[in-house]
């Protein structure tokens, strides 16, 4: 039998909290999904889970997903990011990556890119939305 990913979903959002989980649910892999509400509650969830995966809002309370990214990087650097977001500006999508993350999802593509963005993410290769185009390729 194939070994559960652990996955920690950190968005403000239970209604989108809850439609990723039953996405992810739903797809071909077998995931074990955690949630926090806010970016402090994402770190010590990293911290203790240490996720294989994280996905991960910008727009948090308490503490923003730049920060949070650069913090989980420390806590479990073999964590995988991937930012799910609303946030489209360039400058802001190359902070995220340049955090170490691996992928960037424009929330609205959600239900079409993410199961292909978590199975990048997972075996370490980059993925990022189509709709956002970033000037130079990482």
């Amino acid at each position: 039998m194939l070994a559960s990913r652990r996955i920690l979903l950190v968005d403000d959002s239970e209604p989108f909290r809850l439609f990723v989980a039953l996405m992810l649910q739903e797809g071909p892999g077998l995931y074990s999904i955690e949630q926090a509400a806010d970016g402090l509650e994402g770190v010590e969830r990293a911290e203790n889970l240490k996720p294989d995966l994280v996905l991960l809002d910008i727009g948090l309370p308490k503490l923003n997903g730049i920060d949070v990214s650069k913090l989980i990087r420390e806590c479990s650097p073999n964590s995988k990011i991937i930012f799910l977001t609303v946030e489209t500006d360039l400058y802001v999508v190359k902070a995220a990556l340049d955090t170490g993350a691996l992928g960037y999802v424009y929330k609205p593509c959600a239900g079409i890119e993410l199961g292909t963005a978590v199975d990048a993410a997972l075996r370490g290769k980059q993925f990022v939305s189509r709709s956002l185009k970033l000037s130079s390729p990482r």
